[in-house]
């Protein structure tokens, strides 16, 4: 029986499921092997909410059986892309159960590198190289199209020149010096979609945007680059990603500035010329951003 509290409410959102699902895939190819290790957050949304009303827990799949399905489709489909296994897992539960309205994945790739030496890639053996952490979201409705989206972050990156902030407005508040050169620091997170799905090479995407982010804040490698802003770096990035690679629809870059001050120590008697610095943890700067193809650009 609805209480008066009952009648005065109505659902938003609702979804469950099975977060950090881990699995290791090796493919052999005679003594060759390749290994793609993944992480997944699995939701799902259902048709009816009799379990939140009625507590009737009929309609559940329970996150045990969506953790033994990723095992599973790993195993029946392979993982190819991190983006290709979360389309799999996504419409295997919208085409095998008609109650479940949407599906959610959120998968993160572990950044194994094949050891090498002097040219020579080791047959059966990795090296764990987090300089970037490859992640991806794709979402699907019930008779609808997927969205896909591919990710990088905790890409941290540093120059020791070539970057500035002058200029700035300045109020009674205002205490920071302007800096004509200075440390540039910053973890990088960007978050793209696509135009279209069929035909997307995710791996070379991938790849491509992170070289991108990677060369737009160095520059040349003999000379590097200036960076009057770090809005300005990350905007010019966007646009050399959005001309590179043809199926990237939006793209969103987050550039938090991680400060490095250069350490006084003329009361030690020592003239410090921006050799020691000092991080600063917090606070920091955050710089955002989001760009996408004006209509009559798409494909």
């Amino acid at each position: 029986m609805a209480t008066a509290s009952d009648q005065n409410v109505e659902f938003v959102r609702t979804g469950y499921g099975k977060n950090t699902v881990k699995v290791l895939v090796i493919r052999r190819q005679g003594s060759h092997h390749y290994i793609i290790e993944l992480k997944a957050d699995v939701e799902l949304t259902l048709k009816t909410r009799k379990d939140y009303l009625h507590g009737d827990n009929s309609d559940i799949i329970p996150t045990d059986t969506i953790k033994n399905t990723v095992h599973a489709l790993a195993k029946l489909k392979g993982v190819k892309t991190i983006e290709q296994f979360s389309l799999d897992i996504c419409n295997h539960f919208l085409s095998s159960f008609n109650h479940v309205l949407r599906a959610k994945v959120h998968m993160e790739e572990a950044p194994w590198r094949r050891l090498e030496k002097n040219g020579v890639e080791h047959a059966h053996a990795f090296i764990l190289s987090p300089e970037a952490l490859r992640f991806c979201d794709v979402e699907q409705n019930l008779n609808g199209m997927p969205v896909v989206h591919s990710g990088v972050k905790n890409m941290t990156v540093l120059k020791t020149t070539q970057s500035g902030f002058v200029g700035f407005l300045r109020d009674r508040f205002t205490t920071l010096q302007e800096a004509k050169d200075r440390c540039f620091c910053t973890s990088v997170y960007a978050r793209w979609s696509y135009n279209k799905i069929q035909g997307v090479d995710f791996d070379a995407a991938w790849k491509c945007v992170k070289e991108t982010i990677i060369e737009k804040f160095a520059g040349p490698y003999d000379i590097g680059e200036f960076s009057p802003s770090v809005q300005k770096t990350l905007y010019e990035t966007q646009l050399l990603v959005l001309d590179r690679v043809l199926e990237v629809d939006e793209i969103e870059i987050v550039m938090p500035n991680q400060h490095y001050f250069t350490i006084d120590m003329t009361k030690m008697g020592l003239n410090n010329k921006d050799e020691v610095l000092l991080a600063l943890d917090n606070p920091s700067g955050n710089i955002t951003g989001t760009v996408r193809r004006k209509q009559q650009a798409k494909l």
